[in-house]
């Protein structure tokens, strides 16, 4: 059966659902765009369309078609009328494209995972970049100047330029101890002048951030009463921090405050410069701050092999033993705003060497702000290197004859180059004559003998058994002066 089409354009819509291949076979139209409907165009056909060769059609309009079955038993080679079935899941996607030229029908809808699969990706994206940065800038927080939570009002900070601040303190900081405690907390302001507390406050944060939170790194040093760090300030000065706990400061905080106001007050050149201190009461602590001196303690210098570490010269030992005496002499020295004091523990590791060798006395103070029982600690040390003098062990108080007898010791330290002051040294010193006694070999002789036997006779009576046979430090320090334009 075959349609017999004289025309090239058919006009309307197809009534009837183009979907079987076998169709194809009988309406040979893929030459002709179909539209309209199929009735109306074969009205328009007049006598041009014989319908005796197509008998497979149906549809309405004419009397001699057939309706169409649209419920049951359609033959897949006859076409079935559009929309009878409402079933389009067949039709070629070609014909689809057609039938929407004319009528401009909405395009298929896209698929909405792509949209989800972008937005989830996007979401992710974020969300790893917010946790990122948060976590960077908690450790940048944390080894820096970041704190979590609000220090108290135990500590004020030094630079008045800056102005008294507050920023967030450590974690640890937000911890109440049971033993909490801060004599600079506003109240108990009467045992230091109001210049001590401007210039000499420091601010928690910054000794914190200073130490790097007390990093195990950034420590120098450790005792029974307090442990020592080397830290950063933040006009990039190097410093010293000490950390002591309330247990071995004074427990009454007029003495406290006093003793506060007495570091404050020492200012010499052959002493450690106090930089400033801080009391928290987050922390139960105080923190002194000093200036770093670069070239370790007179400690370090002692016992030196060759190759082994640097031998200092006869001049540089000679200008280090008069500067001990000048900052000993200064502190036994009444003066206006400063007490006279004695050190108590002065020794070889208590003098400290800066960047031109020159001798500076570290803890010089501190005894005033410690417990007793801390400061009977520190004699084992001192007693066991030979610097406690002898009548200690009788009256059981320091004068300024024991600080005497103690720098008696670390001149014979100086001469000898030795940390363990042995009776063959007392000897040579006492002879004036045997130099290699009591003089270091790794001078190989180069000394001057006078300057030498007047150094050993003035270590020979700092260290008499009688502290009434002593001299002064101010005596020491003239007998220096006069001993040599070198001196």
């Amino acid at each position: 059966m075959r349609l017999d089409l004289s025309f090239n354009s058919l006009f309307g819509s197809i009534p009837m659902k183009l979907a079987d291949a076998p169709l194809l076979e009988v309406l040979d139209i893929r030459n002709n765009s179909l539209s309209g409907n199929v009735p109306l165009a074969l009205k328009r056909l007049n006598d041009g369309f014989l319908f005796q060769n197509n008998f497979g059609l149906c549809g309405s309009g004419f009397p001699s078609l057939n309706p169409c079955n649209a419920t049951g038993g359609i033959n897949p080679s006859i076409p079935e009328a559009y929309g009878a079935t409402g079933l389009s899941r067949e039709m070629p996607e070609t014909t689809n494209l057609r039938l929407c030229e004319k009528t401009k029908c909405s395009k298929p809808p896209k698929s909405r995972k792509g949209p989800i699969f972008a937005g989830l990706f996007v979401a992710t994206v974020v969300l790893s970049a917010t946790g990122f940065f948060t976590f960077k800038q908690y450790r940048h927080r944390k080894a820096k100047l970041g704190k979590l939570i609000n220090v108290s009002d135990s500590c004020l900070s030094t630079d008045q330029a800056k102005g008294v601040y507050r920023k967030n303190g450590s974690p640890l900081a937000s911890l109440e101890y049971a033993n909490g405690w801060d004599p600079l907390d506003g109240r108990n302001f009467n045992g230091l002048t109001q210049d001590a507390l401007k210039s000499f406050r420091f601010n928690l944060e910054e000794v914190e951030t200073a130490t790097q939170y007390f990093s195990e790194v950034n420590l120098v040093g450790k005792s029974n009463f307090y442990a020592t760090y080397k830290g950063y300030l933040r006009d990039g000065s190097a410093a010293v921090i000490k950390r002591i706990s309330k247990m071995s400061c004074k427990s009454d905080d007029a003495e406290f405050l006093k003793g506060l106001n007495v570091l404050a007050s020492l200012k010499h050149d052959n002493l450690v410069q106090l930089r400033g201190f801080c009391c928290s009461k987050a922390r139960g602590e105080c923190f002194l701050v000093y200036d770093f001196v670069p070239n370790g303690n007179l400690l370090s210098y002692l016992d030196v092999k060759v190759g082994d570490g640097m031998v200092l010269d006869w001049s540089t030992r000679v200008s280090i033993v008069k500067g001990i005496a000048e900052g000993i002499a200064y502190l036994h020295e009444y003066r206006v705003n400063k007490p006279a004091l004695v050190h108590q523990n002065i020794s070889a590791e208590n003098v400290l060497i800066d960047q031109r060798f020159n001798p500076l006395l570290s803890d010089s103070g501190l005894n005033n702000i410690l417990t007793i029982d801390i400061v009977f600690g520190a004699l084992k040390a001192s007693a066991a290197m030979g610097y406690l003098a002898p009548e200690y062990a009788n009256t059981g108080r320091f004068t300024e004859k024991s600080d005497v007898y103690a720098f008696g010791v670390v001149v014979f330290q100086v001469l000898s180059g030795k940390q363990k002051i042995t009776s063959l040294v007392h000897l040579g010193a006492e002879s004036c004559c045997r130099f290699q006694d009591f003089i270091d070999p790794n001078l190989h002789g180069r000394f001057f003998e006078y300057e030498a036997a007047k150094l050993a006779r003035i270590a020979l009576l700092c260290t008499h058994d009688s502290p009434i046979e002593r001299p002064s430090m101010e005596e020491v320090v003239q007998e220096l002066g006069n001993c040599s334009s070198r001196l």
